[in-house]
């Protein structure tokens, strides 16, 4: 049966800011499901409030709704589109989900005739109200832990003290595991009881029997109206059960599961998926299984849409799950569509992978200052990287290169722990770093047994690490001079950086390489096909690996390298690596708009990034898809394979600049803005002399390298402070100190976490207003395209403050000379694209707080309130292609748009909520007003000084 031609319009909800638990992968699959409703002739209307987002740009719908997710928000756009025929809620997360069913409560889908697709009601319900579920699985026969549910705290108590300890608390409709919790000991019960009664909409918990040290999986499922059920990927969880699946090192396809055990599985999924409701969609279904030979499958959940699992298992296969789902929703049946990858097979076949993936979460702990770090039910992870590779050695070193924490992979980089009961205690109280600890367990002689007692992590993936380990010391017993051919492959083929085998032998990352292109090691490109290379994939999307050639008659080596480098002019784009605090998903943004500007010129266009959440490493974006690590050795492996014309690097944001000096010594074009420039807006020192050239006036600074140094300095500047390190994001390390004390203990806690760093001590300026500005320049000509004020006072990031466009109290005198010091920096700085600046005004004087000639936090923001495609516009510049001033701008706002940032501190609790010059919002919205007399602008204003923190 083809699709149901009864639809003509679709609303599509989305999945608002950015929380830790509901990341970008929602803003990949509604934007892939919006292009794939469309391709169907179909109209898209789309809500959601993240200004950040590729989803809510112009190009992807009929009609965008930058509003708040509410029931009105719902009504008001069902009375300005009475055409709309159905509601699709599966690609929004949680968010979505728990609106929608709000919206049938009050009967709006019934009073609008919208019906649902992608899911029904009772799915929903049922799967998200835990007692429910439970007795469906009863019914069915599928397995589950012991549990009962309580509304109130007195039935917890009762059975708490029927189970007995350890338990696990889980509240019904929450996200990201919110308020769930394991209980050890009678005295947290109480406690933590409160709080997930508290944390669930309905005042509901599920208590169950703790299921510590058991295995956990997850299973992706695409189902159509005809009832054909397709397994798309099996997801295993490095870590047992215990950690939440969005916290857990993951890996595709299961390692360690037997075949028979796997059918089981298989069989259930495709059960509870049958028995939750009769519609078509997608599903994410997870399992224990007990670690002994019986291999119990206990039933976890089961979520009736697209979930982050399924951002993960969409690019570790390459079948577009969020696009197939929503044909599916649209009545298509999955053998009447085409698989996206061979183009000449049906979609309905499961893909088989002859790679491994490996994801690990990004954590952002040092923001939340005095937080609990050890890993639990509740996500506390703000993004993630995945690696591929041949084995899975290969793939975890390339996720853990990926990170960007200042690591080179696993061992070998000096920087792993030595202290016994330090390596204990973090392997047994779940760390963020438990990747990294276990290799340093077995370097110190811990014997796999006794890790993977405290662990509970499978004996198989504990042998892996031991033979990295193994192999790490085997090559320390050589020098450049003497290492064999075959000990250098093997490393490579594992994952281990060039660096990393420098620091193994004593030597220079630059000796390894040479010795790797004498001995002719190098990397070659696979695609990601999905069928193992049965069918010819047309997708050209790739991961590099090493390969031992093959010697032919002639005496030639012979190594497969998939990726056919074209004669075309070509174009690099560096995305922005795994989504943190400070760099969003708004880089992603702009590296999208980048690809698809560079594109409209003509040029062959390649993304390199790691992050599976994001649409830069959608299949169909770019023209070529490296997803590979951010890392220099990867990057320059591609560039020298590709020999593009050249890289933008100011749309990655820190990520992608970090890597601007490795590419300028190398002889690499940038794009855009030099590196030199880039360079002197970074150094504080330079980027002064060049103000006061330009007679701009600055806060007055100094540089320390020393606590003794900042204490003289204190004594010129006076008190308070803004000190920070230099070359940092997110105003990483920033604080405001008010006398000596706090200036000494501030300074050496930096030194001790960034050494060898320069301190940059400003006098703050009290009281003072802040505002930003951000510019297109092509190097003669200016154009600033938004000029924002915060309603935050000066010493609150700017990442952390409500931005108001246009600003709605700066007289005409402080405006003129905004723009009079952008004009001057941007074409002072020879900026050749984007740049932001940000300033803070004090009795009618502007002073600059810091230039960045880069896309920046709030360019998405401003593109949304205007309605014009800057991004576009700037790479365009940054190409050469176009000047300024050939771009006719309109910018449309009547009224006023606000960024609000969002933030996660639910997830901390007991952690200081104060903010300052560190920034800690994880998200943002955005709030449209007509005038400053509306009660949101109001109640903003009157709020605007209370959690500054010096």
């Amino acid at each position: 049966m083809p699709k149901d031609t009864s639809i003509k319009s679709v609303l599509i909800i989305g999945s608002g800011p950015i929380v830790i638990g509901q990341a970008c992968e929602f803003d990949y699959a509604g934007s892939q499901s919006a292009r794939s409703i469309r391709e169907e002739g179909i109209e898209v209307i789309l809500i959601n409030s993240n200004p950040a987002t590729i989803m809510t740009d112009p190009a992807m719908a009929d009609h965008v709704y930058l509003k708040p997710l509410t029931t009105k928000s719902i009504v008001e756009i069902l009375k300005e589109h009475p055409q709309i025929d159905a509601v699709l809620p599966t690609m929004g997360g949680q968010t979505a989900l728990n609106l929608c069913l709000e919206a049938e409560e009050k009967g709006i889908w019934a009073d609008y005739n919208v019906r649902l697709i992608g899911v029904d009601i009772n799915a929903i319900n049922i799967t998200e109200d835990r007692e429910q579920f439970k007795q469906l699985l009863e019914k069915i026969g599928v397995p589950t832990a012991p549990a009962k549910t309580a509304t109130s705290f007195l039935k917890g108590k009762e059975i708490a003290q029927e189970f007995g300890f350890p338990l696990v608390i889980r509240p019904s409709f929450t996200l990201g595991g919110t308020g769930a919790a394991f209980v050890h000991k009678k005295e947290d019960f109480d406690e933590l009881l409160t709080r997930g009664l508290e944390a669930s909409p309905i005042h509901e918990v599920l208590i169950d029997k703790a299921l510590l040290g058991w295995k956990e999986y997850e299973l992706e499922l695409l189902r159509d109206k005809n009832d054909n059920v397709v397994i798309i990927c099996s997801i295993e969880n490095m870590d047992p059960m215990g950690i939440h699946t969005g916290d857990s090192i993951t890996v595709a396809p299961a390692m360690t599961l037997s075949d028979t055990t796997f059918q089981k599985m298989r069989d259930m999924a495709i059960l509870m998926m049958r028995s939750i409701g009769n519609f078509a969609g997608g599903c994410n279904v997870q399992f224990a299984v007990s670690p002994d030979e019986k291999e119990d499958i206990v039933a976890i959940e089961i979520n009736p849409r697209v979930s982050r699992s399924s951002a993960l298992a969409s690019k570790a296969t390459g079948y577009p799950i969020a696009k197939i789902a929503s044909k599916l929703a649209l009545g298509y049946h999955l053998d009447e569509l085409q698989n996206q990858i061979t183009k000449s097979t049906s979609a309905l076949f499961e893909p088989t992978l002859d790679y491994v993936i490996v994801k690990i979460p990004r954590w952002n702990f040092d923001k939340f200052e005095g937080s609990d770090r050890t890993l639990g039910l509740q996500m506390k992870s703000v993004g993630e990287v995945m690696g591929i590779g041949r084995s899975f050695q290969e793939a975890l070193h390339k996720a853990t290169q990926s990170l960007e924490i200042k690591r080179n992979g696993l061992g070998a980089d000096g920087k792993g722990y030595k202290n016994y009961e330090q390596i204990i205690d973090k392997l047994t109280y779940a760390s963020w770093d438990r990747v990294f600890v276990i290799y340093d367990a077995i370097a110190m002689g811990i014997p796999l047994s006794r890790i993977h007692e405290i662990t509970r992590i499978d004996m198989w993936f504990l042998k892996q690490y031991e033979e990295l380990f193994a192999l790490e010391k085997e090559i320390s017993n050589y020098k450049v001079e003497n290492l064999p051919k075959q000990l250098l492959l093997e490393a490579k083929q594992k994952g281990f950086a060039d660096r990393q085998i420098a620091h193994m032998m004593g030597c220079l990352e630059s000796q390894v390489y040479n010795l790797r292109e004498q001995m002719n090691i190098s990397r070659v490109y696979k695609l990601v096909d999905t069928c193992a290379a049965e069918f010819t994939a047309k997708t050209p999307y790739y991961y590099s690996t090493f390969e031992a050639g093959i010697e032919k008659a002639d005496g030639t080596v012979y190594v497969h390298n998939e990726s056919v480098v074209s004669d075309r002019k070509k174009v690099v784009v560096l995305g922005s690596g795994p989504n943190r605090i400070g760099q969003g998903i708004e880089f992603d943004y702009s590296c999208v708009h980048g690809v698809l500007a560079a594109k409209e010129c003509g040029y062959e266009t390649i993304m390199i990034n790691c992050n599976p959440e994001t649409v830069s490493t959608d299949f169909d974006i770019a023209d070529k898809l490296y997803f590979e690590p951010v890392f220099w050795e990867h990057i320059y492996d591609i560039i020298r394979h590709e020999k593009p014309e050249g890289v933008i690097v100011q749309l990655g944001g820190q990520t992608a600049l970090k890597l601007a000096e490795k590419l300028d010594r190398y002889g690499i074009k940038i794009l855009g803005t030099s590196f030199d420039a880039l360079d002197l807006a970074e150094d504080r020192g330079r980027f002064s002399d060049l103000l006061t050239e330009l007679k701009i006036p600055f806060p007055k600074f100094g540089v320390a390298e020393s606590a003794e140094e900042a204490s003289k300095l204190a004594d010129v500047l006076d008190f308070p402070l803004l000190v920070r390190p230099s070359y940092v994001l997110g105003g990483q390390g920033m604080k405001i100190v008010i006398n000596k004390q706090e200036l000494e203990e501030h300074v050496i806690d930096l030194l001790k976490s960034i050494p060898g760093n320069k301190l940059l001590l400003d006098n703050y300026l009290d009281g003072a207003i802040e505002a930003e500005a951000d510019a297109i320049c092509d190097g003669e000509n200016v154009y600033i395209i938004g000029i924002m004020e915060h309603i935050e006072p000066c010493g609150i990031h700017s990442g952390d403050s409500n931005a108001t466009l246009p600003p709605f109290n700066l007289g005409e005198f402080v405006m003129q000379q905004i723009k009079d010091h952008t004009k001057k920096i941007a074409l002072a700085l020879k900026t050749v694209g984007l740049i932001n600046i940000q300033f803070a005004i004090k009795n009618d004087i502007v002073y600059i707080i810091e230039a960045n000639p880069r896309a920046s936090r709030t360019v998405p923001f401003i593109a949304k309130a205007y309605g014009e495609p800057y991004v576009n516009y700037a790479t365009k510049v940054m190409l050469g292609h176009n000047k300024v001033t050939d771009f006719t701008f309109n910018p449309q706002l009547e009224g006023y748009a606000i960024k609000q940032p969002v933030f996660s501190f639910s997830k901390f609790p007991g952690v200081n909520k104060a903010l300052g010059p560190e920034m800690k919002s994880t998200g943002e919205s955005i709030l449209f007003i007509d005038s400053l007399k509306d009660d949101a602008f109001y109640e903003l204003y009157s709020r605007r000084k209370m959690y500054l923190s010096k």
